[in-house]
Parts: structure tokens; C-alpha cells; sequence
């Protein structure tokens, strides 16, 4: 039976409301989307080698997820850190200002524990590496975000201090699950004997014995399930792949890995190198004395090194499945690298030197980073980039001003890795105590206890042809950008624990 013209108008009419409103939604929503901030997990490997990823040319390192990272964004491969070694690098990744100018330019460390001493609990209780901590009048990256609605966890390695106005939660950080020194045995939590692992400001022994790396995922896993509708910052800081900080000769200097993924290195030898004679750390303390004198070796010391790294990234997997499953990852930002070079088991090749030093080993580290919604996935950026870049990038994304009352020394990074413009840098400083290096373009220079030189990057980024005869005024260049580099550094604003003001 024919409808009545006028029903058929209502219908047409209600229709037409029906489909207004939903393009209305849709709009609505599609506006929220584009004005909800990013989320941001920034995952931090520890003393990670360049070559020690597939992405940057390892044939041996299992990195699945890893390897996904590179496929789904964009490789770094000119990514500097701001320091050779762990607490200054992690200061300044997470303040976008040079370890110099917040004031974190050495280590947070006992160096005791380096001749075989075991600390007492009340001898340890007033060493540096008990009291000293980054300036309060420093902002950190979660309090600068909290602005935009950002929670905060961090999950892993701290370094910045133990007393707790120096500890995450003081810092911004909402939730804090780690340890708050520069390294520990992975399954006692101890550095050198002393507990390590702290739940938000106390300290806690309640999950000794479990694979840390097992307990960063864990806590990760939790954070980003109970925040997954907001926007959030997972800052997961791994121990891995760093040596363990146990005085037993049979453990010291090397990773600790899982069986389950030593396994999965079968051409790697698990065994010991027996000394003949007792040296400094040749010994262990049995019930019957020192009798054993043994240390891991090169196999063993690879082997536990690559096992470290398989393990946390199976960890990095769930987060990234997790961001998947809550269909969030398109919004996320997530950035991979190492706090600095690799140090014992790594491989930097094709790098020069290592953890510690000032040539390119020590301090250009592998960089992964995946944002979908601006960066096209398996680009390469061959770009001079740091981490100080990531402060700013990370602000400008969340649509939070950059505070005027401090000085940032990074940039904005986002446009080089999008494609639609160069690197808006074009030096780079460091200085760890005597040793210093500078980078200007493609020139480098070194000056060290380990070496010094002047190398063209862009033709011998092994460093092994030193220019300094045949290209004086280039040098004479570089060390007067380092020269006028340490000048503002020293008339900045000064900040503890090292300086003296």
C-alpha cells in the first residue's frame, strides 16, 4: 500500500535529522580525537650497543618487537646522547637541558663496591650515592606535562637521586616501580649487596628473587591498562642490557638473562674462564674461603647480554599489543633508545670505542621512534638529532608551552622525522671531567685520555683517520664552538650537586 505524500515527507525529514546528527558526531568526535594529547611511552635500554638491534645491522640479536618498531616508524641513525655513561644522559633526557646546565654532569655512584667493598647499611646511608640528587629547582618532563592532563609512571632504572625529594614522585611522576641507583643484580635487586628496588617512596624486598625485567613488564602492563583512557606518560627505563652490580667475580661485569632465553642462543657458550693466579675481583668468598677463581667469558659475557635483550623485548611487546588491543597506538608516541654506548658484550660497530668514551661508541646510540599518525612507517632519518630533542618534541605534542624561566637546549624534532625539513641542529657538545668532543656538520673532534683526533663523520665514521695536521682551521674551528659552549654553560643559572656556587 502507497504511503501518504505527507509520511513520506516525515520520513525524508526524520532521515534527514538522523543523518545531520550523525555527521555532527562524527565531527565532534573526530575534532576530540585531533585535540586529545598523544601518549608518550619512552623506553630507555641500558647500555645498549649501536650494532646490537636487526634494524641496525645485528644477524644475531632476537628483537622481534623491536624490529616492528623500526618497520612501523622511523630509525635514527644519527641520535646522540648527551653523555657517555648512565645518570647525566638520563638527566638530560628528561629535562631537554645539557647535563652541564641542570647540573647532573657526572655519576650518582659509590666507586667503593670498584675495589670488592661491601657497604654496611649505615656506612652506605651517608655516601654520595645515598645523598646526592638532582637540583629540586630542575622541571622534569612529567611535571611539565601534568598541564595537559598527562599521569605519569616510570617503571625500572632511576638514577636520580634516593632521598625522597629527589625520588620520581617529587618529580612529577605519579607512580614510581623500580631501583634508584645505577645498577643491580637482576634477581636479589641489590647493588653490591644493598637492597635497591623502591614502590613509590619506600623502599621494598617483596618481589626478591623474580627477574626484574619480568617486574618493569608487569608494572607497565598495569599502568597502561588503568590509563589507557587518558593521556598518559610510561617512561620504562630497563636495566637491560647492563652488567649486573654484584661483587661475585662469577656474576660482575656481565648481563643476567633467563635460561628460557639463553636457550635461544645456542652458538654462545655458558660457561667460565679460570684464572691461575688471585687479582682484583678474581676471587669469590666460599663457606671454605677464596678458592674459586673464575670469570665469564667472552661467550658467557655475550651470551647473558643478547639473552637481556631478548627478554625486555618481549616486555616492550606486550605494551605495544596492549596500545593495539585499546586501539590507542596511532595516538601514541613511542620512542626506543639506548642511555648510552654499549659497554661489556656489546657490539658498536661500526663505531668507535665504547660505554665511557667520547668517540662515537660511547655516545651515538641506536633510536627507534613510531607516532602513525605523523611518522611514515620504515623511514630513515640520517639527521644530527639528541635527546635533548625529545623534551621539546614531547611538549609540542601535547600543546604545552616550553617554560620560559629555563633554558631548553633541544629542538622540535617532529618536522625532520615527518620528511618536511632538515635537523634544526647543527652542533653538539660534550665533556665527561677532562674528556671532551664536539661535534659541528659532519666534523668531530676529541680530545681524551682514550685518544684524540679530528674526523670528517661523513666519510670515516669509524674515526680512524685523524685530520688534525691537514685540516688545522677546522680544528681550530671546532674548539672554539666547544670553548664558546662551555662559556654559557658556566654562566648559567647554577645547579647542583657538583657545582660550586
Amino acid at each position: 500500500m502507497a504511503r501518504h505524500p505527507l509520511t513520506a515527507h516525515v520520513l525524508k525529514s526524520s532521515a534527514l535529522v538522523l543523518l545531520l546528527c550523525l555527521i555532527g558526531t562524527l565531527h565532534i568526535a573526530s575534532l576530540e580525537a585531533a585535540d586529545t594529547p598523544p601518549n608518550i611511552v619512552m623506553i630507555v635500554s641500558d647500555d645498549q650497543g649501536y650494532h646490537d638491534l636487526k634494524s641496525f645491522g645485528s644477524q644475531q640479536v632476537i628483537a622481534p618487537n623491536l624490529d616492528r618498531l623500526a618497520e612501523e616508524g622511523v630509525k635514527l641513525t644519527n641520535f646522540y646522547v648527551t653523555w657517555p655513561a648512565c645518570t647525566p644522559s638520563r638527566g638530560s633526557l628528561l629535562t631537554g637541558r645539557y647535563p652541564q646546565r641542570n647540573g647532573i654532569y657526572d655519576m650518582i655512584r659509590n666507586e667503593a663496591p670498584d675495589y670488592g667493598h661491601k657497604y654496611k647499611p649505615s656506612e652506605y646511608d651517608v655516601t654520595f650515592e645515598r645523598i646526592g640528587g638532582m637540583d629540586v629547582r630542575e622541571q622534569l618532563l612529567p611535571a611539565l606535562l601534568k598541564p595537559a592532563g598527562y599521569v605519569s609512571g616510570i617503571y625500572g632504572k632511576w638514577d636520580l637521586g634516593v632521598h625522597r625529594r629527589f625520588l620520581p614522585l617529587a618529580r612529577g611522576f605519579d607512580d614510581f616501580y623500580g631501583f634508584t641507583n645505577t645498577g643491580i643484580d637482576y634477581f636479589t635487586h641489590e647493588r653490591y649487596g644493598v637492597p635497591s628496588m623502591y614502590r613509590n617512596n619506600q623502599p621494598t624486598e617483596a618481589d626478591k628473587g623474580t627477574y626484574c625485567t619480568y617486574l618493569f613488564q608487569r608494572e607497565a602492563v598495569r599502568f597502561v591498562k588503568e590509563n589507557h583512557d587518558k593521556p598518559f606518560f610510561l617512561y620504562l627505563p630497563f636495566n637491560a642490557p647492563h652488567s649486573a652490580s654484584n661483587l661475585d667475580p662469577r656474576i660482575r661485569g656481565v648481563a643476567q638473562a633467563p635460561k628460557k632465553y639463553k636457550a635461544m642462543y645456542p652458538e654462545l657458550k655458558d660457561d667460565f674462564d679460570t684464572k691461575k693466579k688471585t687479582g682484583r675481583y678474581e676471587y669469590r668468598e666460599t663457606a671454605k674461603g677464596p678458592v674459586i677463581h673464575q670469570k665469564p667469558s667472552a661467550d658467557r659475557r655475550r651470551l647473558e647480554y643478547v639473552a637481556s635483550i631478548t627478554c625486555m623485548d618481549a616486555a616492550i611487546g606486550e605494551v605495544l599489543d596492549l596500545l593495539d588491543e585499546y586501539k590507542i597506538a596511532d595516538n601514541t608516541i613511542v620512542v626506543f633508545f639506548s642511555d648510552n654506548g654499549g659497554g661489556g658484550g656489546a657490539d658498536n660497530s661500526p663505531l668507535k670505542g665504547k660505554k665511557g668514551m667520547m668517540f662515537e661508541g660511547g655516545i651515538r646510540v641506536p633510536c627507534l621512534i613510531r607516532y602513525p599518525k605523523k611518522i611514515k612507517p620504515g623511514t630513515v632519518n640520517e639527521g644530527l638529532l639528541t635527546s635533548l630533542e625529545l623534551v621539546p618534541t614531547f611538549l609540542k605534542e601535547a600543546g604545552i608551552p616550553q617554560p620560559q624561566e629555563v633554558v631548553i637546549d633541544g629542538y622540535d624534532m617532529l618536522p625532520t622525522l615527518m620528511g618536511q625539513a632538515d635537523s634544526p641542529r647543527s652542533e653538539m657538545f660534550w665533556q665527561r671531567r677532562a674528556d671532551k668532543a664536539a661535534r659541528v656538520g659532519n666534523w668531530k673532534w676529541v680530545e681524551s685520555e682514550k685518544g684524540n683526533g679530528l674526523f670528517d663523520l661523513s666519510t670515516d665514521v669509524g674515526e680512524k683517520h685523524d685530520l688534525s695536521q691537514t685540516h688545522p682551521e677546522k680544528l681550530k674551528q671546532l674548539q672554539a664552538r666547544f670553548a664558546n659552549w662551555k662559556k654559557e654553560m658556566a654562566e648559567a643559572e647554577p645547579r647542583g650537586p657538583f657545582r660550586d656556587y
